[in-house]
């Protein structure tokens, strides 16, 4: 079958948006975004990697919940394809919806949860479903929230991440808001280490303990975060690369797919 992959978006739903890839090979470099991820495995085996004890196979069927700002790859089994559904959403209204359902004062959804529950499976592909069809983005709201209130965190198994922003230091978290405040900035890892107070050595393996990501990765990343959003607002492919301090177009196609797994039209489109 030929690889397909499709998005939805709603203007009316800014807090989310949903994938659907068919036979995909493509394979995602370690990523992280500020959004809640919700996936489901439709056909094959998708690898998770970002664990700490390696990575793990998840197969048809199974549901992963990956919280905001964790380091983490989900990419096919070597010569093969897979076929999976993925939302993502603001992490701040999953909060405020767990609030709402009473569920989130006790069981705050803060670790990898891999759920191989088949009715939990089948709700998210029923949501999925809904979300791609020409129902009202009223009816879409209301199966949103109804499905995030009811997300089962307890009795699920979890996968410990390698790494976790908590372990931050001052000196690292530092160097971590100058990366999101200004992506686009040339920065030498001399001068990180200098504002990190600590030497270059010491510098990435405290960052890659906190974020899963070298400096210069993270700052990648945060780079195609912003793209992301700004390709939804309508900018320019080409204007946005050379914004973003890209060398040009194609470098910037090239590190987009890396990390979303489609090119900047595909996903604008």
């Amino acid at each position: 079958m030929t690889p397909t992959a499709q998005f939805w978006r709603d203007p009316n739903l800014p807090y989310v948006e949903s994938r659907r890839a068919c036979d995909s090979r493509a394979n995602y470099k370690a990523h992280s975004h500020p959004t809640v991820s919700i996936g489901a495995v439709d056909r094959g085996v998708s690898v998770f990697s970002g664990g700490a004890e390696g990575p793990t196979l998840i197969r048809a069927g199974s549901v992963v919940f990956v919280p905001a700002d964790c380091a983490h790859a989900c990419n096919p089994q070597a010569d093969s394809a897979w076929s999976y559904q993925m939302l993502h959403l603001q992490a701040r209204w999953v909060e405020d919806i767990r609030k709402e359902s009473r569920q989130g004062l006790s069981t705050p959804l803060c670790q990898v949860l891999l759920s191989h529950n088949d009715d939990l499976y089948r709700r998210f592909s029923q949501l999925n479903q809904l979300l791609f069809s020409s129902a009202s983005w009223q009816d879409k709201e209301a199966a949103l929230i109804e499905f995030i209130g009811d997300f089962p965190a307890r009795g699920q198994p979890v996968i410990a991440l390698a790494a976790d922003p908590a372990r931050a230091s001052n000196g690292v978290r530092r160097v971590m808001d100058l990366l999101q405040q200004d992506p686009q900035a040339l920065c030498p890892l001399e001068q990180l280490a200098e504002l990190a107070g600590i030497s270059r050595y010491q510098l990435i393996r405290a960052f890659r303990s906190a974020t899963g990501m070298t400096p210069h990765a993270y700052q990648l990343n945060q780079r195609i975060i912003q793209a992301r959003t700004s390709l939804q607002a309508g900018e320019a492919s080409a204007a946005l690369a050379q914004r973003l301090g890209f060398a040009d177009q194609a470098h910037f196609q090239r590190v987009f797919k890396a990390h979303v797994g489609v090119t900047p039209g595909l996903y604008k489109a």
